[in-house]
């Protein structure tokens, strides 16, 4: 099948299933970021690890192949800090700033905006910074799959495990709060 098409289909789905679990309402974006709600911290598991389980699947089935990027710790700080912060300021991350503007929310549109901006802005400076402050912390290309077995087996046994531990504690977490 052609990638464009299938990512069409999976970006569609994936929107459904966030406007289904209701991780697009700004109450539960806040209720995230002051540690009252955890809908959407479940529902970041829960994609984690079908996704995990779809590559580890894929890649034993021989459909896929890893290509992994270098891990820079200079990016991967900024760009957290870049993201808590817009999440902070808009009450949306990317993901759920996209999908409620695919509802119909205006209060998004300066989000939406921003993204656009903040996208161009990255696409010219990446050259002059991928020599700076974008090289600061390069460790390699690391992999769990490397690390533990070569089929990622171990790795998804156990991210499961601790993820439906984490999904079950957050859960009584809700539970007890009033």
């Amino acid at each position: 099948m052609n990638p464009l098409v299938t990512g069409l289909i999976t970006g569609a789905l994936f929107g459904i299933l966030l406007q289904r679990s209701e991780v697009l309402r700004y109450d539960r974006q806040v209720g995230a970021l002051l540690f009252r709600d955890f809908t959407i911290v479940k529902f970041m598991v829960a994609a984690i690890l079908s996704g995990m389980t779809g590559l580890v699947v894929a890649r034993q089935m021989g459909l896929v192949t890893m290509d992994i990027k270098a891990t820079v710790l200079g990016t991967n700080v900024i760009g957290g800090l870049l993201f808590g912060l817009g999440w902070g300021l808009l009450g949306y991350c990317p993901g759920t700033a996209a999908g409620a503007f695919g509802e119909g929310r205006i209060d998004v549109l300066w989000g939406m905006i921003g993204m656009i901006f903040g996208a161009m802005i990255y696409a010219e400076i990446f050259p002059f910074m991928s020599r700076g402050i974008f090289a600061v912390g390069t460790l390699g290309k690391v992999s769990f799959f490397g690390d533990v077995g070569p089929d990622g087996s171990l790795w998804l046994g156990g991210a499961l495990l601790i993820g439906l531990a984490l999904v079950k504690g957050l859960s009584a977490l809700e539970r007890k709060r009033p």
